[in-house]
């Protein structure tokens, strides 16, 4: 069976999601111990909201809710980044890769709500 256009838009939020989770475990386990357990768990909850948020948005009739709690969890991330830049514990460059993908995610979050809307 071909999957439809929505399904797609899904399927492509869900794994930018995931991207941004594996990338911020990969990088949180190079930061400083004292830092890893305060700033890094931090920055990996909000990263698994994100992805948890998505997943389930799947699944319910009424998305708007979550996807506003998605740009809510995205704009955590990107402040958490820059502290992490700020502190040097990532580099500039790190960050706008970053600061690429969360962009990229929070439109494709902005495009599914509206794409939701009933005329």
């Amino acid at each position: 069976m071909p999957i439809s256009k929505n399904q797609s838009d899904e399927l492509t939020i869900v794994t930018s999601a995931y991207d941004i989770a594996l990338e911020l475990t990969r990088r949180v386990r190079k930061f400083p111990r004292d830092l890893r357990f305060v700033l890094g768990d931090r920055i990996l909850d909000t990263a698994y909201d994100l992805l948890d948020v998505l997943l389930e948005a799947k699944y319910v009739h009424d998305k708007a809710g979550l996807l506003i709690r998605a740009n809510g969890l995205l704009d955590r991330l990107r402040y958490q980044m820059r502290l992490c830049v700020d502190e040097k514990l990532i580099s500039l460059r790190q960050y706008e890769y970053l600061a690429v993908k969360f962009d990229e995610t929070g439109r494709m979050a902005g495009g599914w709500k509206r794409s939701r809307k009933e005329p």
